[in-house]
């Protein structure tokens, strides 16, 4: 018997990093099936525009994802204009490309930060809320990098590990409970973090491929979600081969000159973005 798909019609759902790229993409989506979305972003002017662009099931809300207090009066200030929380989609995060003994110590941190340390305190936040009322869904997007390794993005890598292991603990921990998880592990996606970085034989997708697997993982709820699924298949074909014949086939496929040899100069703007993406996590954070 097919499983009947959920209704998203009147869920309210929280996205952080709401306002571009792949958080933006999701947030159409999802007011398209009807749900009502508040879109977290420390650009408060981009959340602004998209909710402005989306209509009346949208707000915008400012969002300092490092700011652990202050990412809880978000959810709180979320539950009062909308509504109890239904899903939580954890997708703030960053990508500088460096070679790691380059990478300055503020850099590492500010991955920590928002990647991962964020991600952990939305999804306890999540689960708190969640739990008490026997439903809701946790989506934390992840990356293909969470599952490898790749140049110049070790410590991105160690971040988006963190998410997958997060989210598969937790995902234990939820059994029972009526709560789902999800996590979402795309490869690379056309947005403002893939600039500048070289060809290779990896199938570049759009925001909005993320954005309909999203949907799709919670109309009938899945754990793994791989953007594209063909990168299930992938992963499951070369898991058990020896780690030479898999580092070949990264070779074959360029995955890791798309970031040795990625244009720094075009990816400027950028990273002076994400540069200035932690402030709370730079500065003096007030205790969660």
């Amino acid at each position: 018997m097919a499983i009947q798909p959920r209704s998203l019609s009147g869920k309210v759902v929280a996205i952080t990093g709401g306002g571009r790229g792949i958080g933006r993409s999701i947030a159409e989506a999802l007011t398209r099936e009807g749900a009502r979305v508040a879109i977290g972003d420390l650009d408060r002017e981009s959340a602004e525009r998209t909710a402005a662009a989306l209509g009346s099931n949208a707000i915008a809300l400012g969002l300092d994802v490092t700011d652990h207090a202050g990412f809880t009066a978000f959810l709180d200030e979320v539950e009062r204009s909308l509504g109890p929380l239904d899903v939580l989609v954890n997708n703030a995060g960053i990508m500088p490309v460096t070679p790691l003994s380059e990478e300055s110590s503020d850099s590492v941190a500010r991955q920590l930060d928002i990647n991962l340390h964020a991600v952990i305190h939305g999804t306890q936040e999540a689960m708190r809320r969640m739990v008490p009322r026997g439903t809701g869904h946790i989506v934390n997007v992840a990356s293909i990098a969470g599952r490898s390794g790749f140049p110049h993005l070790a410590t991105y890598c160690a971040t988006k590990h963190g998410v997958v292991g997060l989210s598969e603990a937790v995902r234990q921990e939820l059994r029972g409970t009526g709560v789902e998880m999800s996590v979402v592990m795309p490869s690379l996606v056309r947005t403002e973090l893939a600039t500048g970085l070289a060809d290779s034989r990896v199938k570049v997708i759009g925001p909005e491929v993320v954005a309909s697997e999203v949907v799709s993982a919670l109309k009938v709820p899945r754990f793994d979600v791989f953007v594209p699924r063909s990168n299930a298949l992938l992963v499951q074909f070369t898991s058990p081969l020896p780690r030479r014949w898999r580092e070949a086939l990264g070779r074959w496929l360029k995955a890791d000159q798309a970031l040795l040899k990625a244009d720094r100069s075009a990816r400027t703007d950028y990273e002076a973005r994400a540069a200035a993406s932690a402030p709370a996590a730079e500065g003096e954070r007030t205790a969660a």
